[in-house]
């Protein structure tokens, strides 16, 4: 049974075709994540809502043949979502005193610089380099045009660029 026919079956009600369809794609579902949230465990909890808001709004999916990419932006949403509220949660306490701010920002590694993107930049910049996904896909994903997503990704591999090439210009952005 082909992907269209397994989604307009789970439109209909049927578990089993769902939750196949969603198996198919647990892997990449996974690294997708894990490429976001770093933490395994916020991986299993914006798998876990996906999946669950998935389920309760397929019947609301137009076309069987973009399940993989509403599933995608579903799941790239709530990692977005865990980001934020982690980002909120930061205590002063949390944050590195000055003297080893210059120490650890001479460490930076591109993956601690990508994840200070803002939110679509940095997605993008995830979604294309460590996941390979073709441009068209990501656009289709973040519902943006194409030429929207190659002037985000040339912006953020210049952003990205000036942080790792200037010392001064890291310890500014720290």
């Amino acid at each position: 049974m082909d992907q269209e026919e397994e989604v307009r079956r789970a439109q209909e009600g049927d578990e089993e075709a769902f939750i196949h369809l969603v198996k198919r794609l647990e892997l990449q579902m996974y690294n997708v994540a894990k490429s976001i949230v770093k933490k395994d465990e916020d991986c299993a909890d914006a798998m876990q809502e996906t999946v669950l808001k998935a389920y309760k709004a397929i019947s609301t999916l137009h076309s069987p043949y973009f399940f993989k990419t509403w599933l995608f932006r579903i799941l790239i949403n709530e990692c977005n979502l865990i980001l934020r509220k982690r980002a909120q949660n930061i205590t002063m306490t949390e944050l590195p005193q000055r003297q080893t701010v210059s120490t650890e920002v001479e460490a930076i590694d591109l993956r601690e610089a990508v994840y200070r993107l803002e939110e679509v930049s940095r997605t993008i910049i995830i979604l294309h380099y460590f996941q390979d996904l073709p441009l068209q896909q990501i656009a289709d994903i973040l519902e943006l045009s194409e030429s929207a997503v190659k002037t985000r990704l040339h912006r953020a591999r210049k952003t990205l660029y000036g942080w790792l090439a200037d010392p001064a210009e890291r310890k500014v952005n720290a």
